[in-house]
């Protein structure tokens, strides 16, 4: 049992990401489809990214590579959003270094489903006087940085 919802929304899993990665309930936002992608990167599931993003973007060998990956998901962190955009930060750690990844996502409605449709890298780095990513609530220079 998750208490705190990966995506960083102040609810519990279960009543956040849960349902929707679950199927019990759709995504009725971008923003929320876009924060349950990002719990199932941190689950590592494959199959529900592979379920929620637009026709013109499945790969079925993604599935596994998702599932296979390593990557540590430490927090998200939203930026902003509109009904079919949403740019979030989405912090990292591999080989006990932690990076960023900025994106800004566009997503479509595909029969009725809202779907993740592409994604612009924007640059991003952790400021080195920004509250640490690990959570420790040190600045980053003074922490992992």
């Amino acid at each position: 049992m998750q208490d705190k919802c990966f995506c960083d929304s102040e609810k519990s899993f279960s009543e956040c990401c849960e349902l929707i990665i679950s199927g019990k309930t759709k995504a009725k936002t971008a923003l929320e489809l876009m924060r349950s992608r990002y719990s199932a990167y941190v689950l590592r599931n494959g199959q529900y990214l592979y379920e929620t993003c637009s026709e013109k973007l499945k790969n079925i060998e993604e599935v596994e590579a998702v599932n296979r990956d390593k990557t540590q998901w430490i927090c998200l962190k939203v930026e902003s959003f509109s009904e079919n955009e949403v740019t979030f930060m989405a912090y990292y750690k591999e080989n006990n270094h932690i990076f960023v990844m900025k994106e800004k996502s566009l997503f479509i409605n595909e029969n009725g489903n809202i779907r993740y449709d592409s994604g612009k890298m924007i640059e991003a780095e952790i400021g080195r006087n920004e509250t640490c990513p690990c959570g420790s609530g040190k600045k980053y220079k003074k922490c992992c940085g």
